[in-house]
């Protein structure tokens, strides 16, 4: 029995019956493709001076940069809402008194921030994670205003 499979399976190799796994193949190239588009968020820590009493006050707070790896960004700081405030003067505000103060980019407040870019804004690179920059603020030493809850919204924001 096992010789006449042999013959057979001879037979039809000579008759050119081929199997299924010799009938040919083809190839063809699969495009693959995706984009990543150069994003940013930002969210922010207030800076929450305390008590003034005419003594010199600092504090800090800080501004978070989120953005694609290799997006390039700024983060200005606007002036503020006190009437009259700057970049470099910003006012906190208590009905109609007011409490200067002004924010920094560096520890020993010297570099104002604001919003102009390339002047007075702090700068970076993504790196798909979360990167602190701390806001350093002081009210300096002077005359103490109206006792109140002095208070003043300042928007950050990211250019990339």
């Amino acid at each position: 029995m096992r010789k006449l499979f042999k013959i057979a399976i001879g037979v039809c190799a000579a008759a050119g019956i081929a199997s299924a796994a010799s009938a040919g193949s083809a190839t063809a190239n699969l495009g693959i493709s995706a984009s990543v588009a150069a994003t940013c968020t930002i969210s922010t820590s207030a800076v929450a001076f305390g008590a003034y009493s005419g003594a010199q006050v600092d504090a800090s707070g800080t501004v978070t940069a989120n953005c694609v790896i290799g997006t390039p960004w700024t983060i200005g700081l606007g002036t503020g809402t006190g009437t009259g405030a700057t970049t470099s003067n910003r006012k906190m505000t208590s009905g109609a008194n007011t409490l200067s103060y002004a924010l920094f980019s560096d520890s020993t407040r010297t570099t104002n921030w604001g919003n102009a870019i390339g002047t007075d804004t702090v700068a970076g690179t993504g790196t798909g994670a979360s990167q602190n920059q701390t806001v350093y603020g002081r009210i300096a030493a002077g005359t103490v205003p109206a006792a109140g809850s002095y208070s003043d919204t300042v928007v950050a924001t990211i250019n990339f």
